[in-house]
């Protein structure tokens, strides 16, 4: 982790803006949490300013996602996120504004709450989430960190309940994950690549 971290603080202070921003890309269960926690924790051992965004805190409602009339895995890459919303109210900011205000979802209500956040003048603005590469986004970040794991590693990582439902894998999550991969080449296009 020190060695990233290193090859992180070299690209920032190449960088010749008062904010760094960095996206965690990888797709479902490749290890983004994981990752970022290990990270903020270095951070945090180095005093270093910071603020961590996960794309999946801002998905819309459900009926905005599901029983659409696309194709499921259509509805998990286009629907899933208001793609032009972030893109002019969160994104596109990022490098200046001093706070920004997001309607952060709730699973269980699937209801939104408005919250501001405080972002620091200066360090790192870290967003972690799958599809973050994709053409709406990329051009955003300062520099991409992917996270490549098989899918059979990712699909292990699932808990026994979430497994059984394969066809949801099938139809939703692993079709949207081929279009990004054969889309947008997450790996190849990405800074920096870690297998997890």
């Amino acid at each position: 982790m020190n060695f990233y971290v290193d090859v992180l603080k070299s690209m920032a202070a190449r960088h010749d803006k008062p904010r760094f921003i960095l996206g965690i890309d990888g797709l479902s269960r490749s290890g983004k949490t994981t990752f970022v926690k290990q990270l903020s924790a270095v951070l945090n051992e180095e005093s270093l300013q910071y603020h961590i965004f996960h794309i999946d805190d801002f998905i819309v409602d459900r009926k905005r996602r599901y029983d659409t009339g696309l194709e499921e895995w259509q509805e998990y890459f286009q629907l899933q996120w208001d793609v032009t919303w972030l893109s002019k109210h969160f994104f596109q900011g990022l490098p200046d504004m001093e706070r920004v205000t997001l309607p952060y979802y709730d699973g269980a209500t699937d209801t939104h709450e408005t919250r501001t956040i405080q972002l620091p003048k200066e360090g790192l603005i870290i967003i972690e989430g799958v599809f973050l590469q994709r053409k709406e986004w990329k051009h955003f970040f300062d520099k991409v960190v992917y996270l490549d794991c098989p899918r059979e590693t990712r699909f292990n990582r699932e808990s026994n309940e979430t497994k059984k439902n394969i066809s949801k894998f099938k139809n939703r999550y692993w079709k949207a994950e081929d279009y990004y991969i054969n889309q947008y080449n997450p790996r190849e296009q990405a800074d920096i690549v870690i297998t997890t």
